[in-house]
């Protein structure tokens, strides 16, 4: 019996935390509580916010100290980090392109929004007073000025990644025009930073089984299965999609890339099962970091391109969002042209760039759109019902997308090396071992 149990492995405890969690999402949902009074397991929600709150507490610090070190600390020079951020953009709107095309297809295909009980269930969303308060979209010059930050300390406060990504590169490229101790003290400092926070995530990784089975308790508890029934094939006409999207873009990219499709799966299962339970990409975003360091991608390319792909590179939210836009239109009797609803791609490919990396941000995206083009706002109250279950396939793909993404750009620099992995210590194991190798080979050879 405890050899079976030092068999199972962290990916088996989650998918135990997982069921458990269902079978007491579906035991205690909330409206038996609000008939009966009494327990429900919505209320395990505060094991679920303590995990995620830990995993973001060291996503700062974790940015900060690799992408310092993988800029000052590592002889790059500047054109090697702006060829790899054209390089990164360039690859994040052909994805994301790929990816509103696919959701636009889907939607005109299938047509899930063709439903009278929809269209009825919107016309009482506006009658009641229309969509809950959501924040108001921002435009281009507004997300372009939100890059820079007015305090480095607020940015980390409020894990705003991008304005973190921002500030970190401005600091590598000071430091590297930095001479003596002072850059050496830096540069330790923030070696042992990346380590420490590395080593606090393991830590934290102990507890992911009872987040996960509370957040899919309390998801279960609180929409239960009936509310599936008038837009299940909405969440289906998604899931979908988002396959078909995985196998035409991302498989053939993986496979253009020469990256090895099973190992890279075992890699990210695990930061995947996180984004799906907890619809959160930030929560999966340390350990997908660590994994992808491990399975042979240099550090200074994951610290670079997986939190910029966290603002530019969602494709699972990019295709959600083309999808929804044009099911509301559908749901509330509108026929857009083909003209229309390429501008409504072309307005979508700005405005889920500033999409943040957390539950139900793209609403807001999807509110500011369907403004610009005349739809039901009250439409968001409907999709509201099951917009968890579609945020958990939506974040899945993001974060499987942006782990692509780290594997594609270290290929295209000529610096994957699938197996290996990158991180400075296990590098110089690597090291030290293929040195010793050749001190046996010259010994045999001097003395044969």
């Amino acid at each position: 019996m405890e050899q079976r149990r030092r068999r199972l492995t962290l990916t088996h405890y989650i998918f135990i935390g997982m069921a458990l969690g269902i079978l007491l999402g579906f035991l205690f949902p909330d409206s038996k509580r609000d008939i009966h009074g009494g327990w429900s397991a919505s209320d395990l929600k505060l094991l679920s916010d303590l995990f995620v709150r830990g995993i973001k507490m060291i996503i700062a610090p974790i940015l900060f100290a690799t992408l310092v070190m993988g800029i000052a600390g590592h002889g790059d020079d500047l054109k090697k980090v702006g060829r790899l951020a054209f390089r990164s953009i360039l690859y994040f709107e052909i994805v994301t392109t790929i990816a509103l095309i696919v959701g636009l297809v889907a939607v005109n295909i299938v047509r899930p929004g063709d439903n009278p009980r929809l269209t009825s269930a919107i016309q009482a969303a506006e009658a009641a007073g229309g969509p809950p308060q959501l924040a108001q979209p921002k435009g281009f010059a507004d997300h372009v000025r939100d890059v820079v930050p007015t305090s480095f300390i607020d940015s980390m406060a409020s894990n705003n990644v991008l304005q973190i990504v921002f500030f970190s590169i401005l600091f590598a490229v000071a430091l590297t025009q930095v001479k003596g101790r002072p850059k050496e003290a830096i540069l330790g400092f923030c070696e042992g930073l990346a380590e420490t926070m590395f080593k606090l995530v393991g830590i934290i990784m102990r507890f992911v089984p009872v987040g996960v089975g509370a957040a899919l308790a309390v998801t279960v508890a609180h929409s239960g299965l009936a509310v599936l029934l008038p837009l299940i094939k909405l969440v289906l006409t998604l899931w979908a999609a988002l396959i078909v999207f995985v196998l035409i873009a991302l498989l053939p990219v993986a496979l253009i890339a020469r990256v090895p499709i099973l190992a890279f799966l075992r890699q990210v299962r695990e930061p995947a099962v996180i984004a799906f339970s907890t619809t959160s990409s930030d929560a999966a975003l340390p350990l997908a970091m660590q994994r992808m360091e491990a399975f042979g991608v240099p550090r200074r390319i994951v610290s670079f391109v997986m939190p910029t792909g966290y603002s530019f590179n969602l494709d699972g939210t990019t295709l959600y969002l083309a999808l929804a836009s044009v099911f509301v239109a559908q749901a509330a009797g509108v026929e857009l042209t083909l003209g229309t609803q390429l501008a409504m791609m072309g307005t979508l490919m700005l405005t889920s760039k500033g999409v943040a990396a957390v539950p139900r941000a793209s609403l807001v995206i999807l509110s500011g759109t369907l403004a610009a083009f005349n739809l039901p706002l009250a439409a968001i109250t409907v999709i509201l019902a099951v917009d968890e279950l579609m945020d958990m396939a939506r974040t899945t793909v993001n974060l499987v997308g942006n782990c692509l993404a780290t594997c594609v750009m270290a290929r295209w620099e000529g610096e994957f090396t699938p197996g290996i992995p990158a991180g400075p210590a296990e590098l110089a194991d690597v090291e030290m071992v293929a040195s010793e190798e050749r001190a046996i080979a010259g010994l045999q050879q001097t003395h044969p």
